[in-house]
């Protein structure tokens, strides 16, 4: 599959904000980390991206919604990680967070993205632990991707004469 062209005229003035919640920070963060180096190697610098850890993901929403009234970022990712701990609240707490995600794009034009994960089984053992630290790898870099696309898109839709 080809790589789509993310390259942003005056990517050096836009601004990110990536959330994440820390509860399994040890997993969650290396999606963090990998969206933040795919955004430098599209030519997004470091401090062009601001990072907020919150308690967890059900507190993202709220995060989000503050950051995007700013007026300060062009897009906002959110990274967490919601396990089922065999009850109901996982399904609760996922629905809470993309519907209010969504909403939060929907009502400020900013773009909010997800690496919100709800993996159906999840157990904290030697083998789950190095799938999902080695999969939030791979979902921060799809993430970081769905950003910058959403962002150039935006932009020609915003501004037609320049696409």
């Amino acid at each position: 599959m080809n790589q789509p062209d993310f390259s942003l005229p005056n990517s050096g003035r836009m601004r990110f904000g990536i959330i994440s919640a820390a509860w399994h920070s040890d997993i969650v963060h290396r999606g963090r980390d990998a969206a933040l180096a795919e955004l430098e190697r599209n030519g997004i610098a470091r401090d062009r991206v601001d990072l907020f850890d919150v308690p967890g993901a059900f507190e993202i929403p709220l995060c989000a919604k503050m950051l995007a009234r700013t007026r300060r970022y062009d897009a906002i990712i959110a990274i967490g990680l919601i396990v089922n701990g065999g009850i109901y609240r996982h399904e609760f707490v996922s629905t809470a967070v993309i519907d209010g995600l969504m909403r939060i794009q929907l009502d400020t034009d900013v773009p909010v993205l997800s690496a919100v994960l709800t993996p159906r089984d999840f157990h904290e053992h030697e083998e789950h632990l190095r799938f999902f630290s080695e999969h939030f790898v791979k979902k921060g870099i799809e993430v970081a991707r769905a950003c910058l696309g959403t962002v150039a898109l935006h932009r020609k839709m915003e501004s037609p004469a320049a696409a």
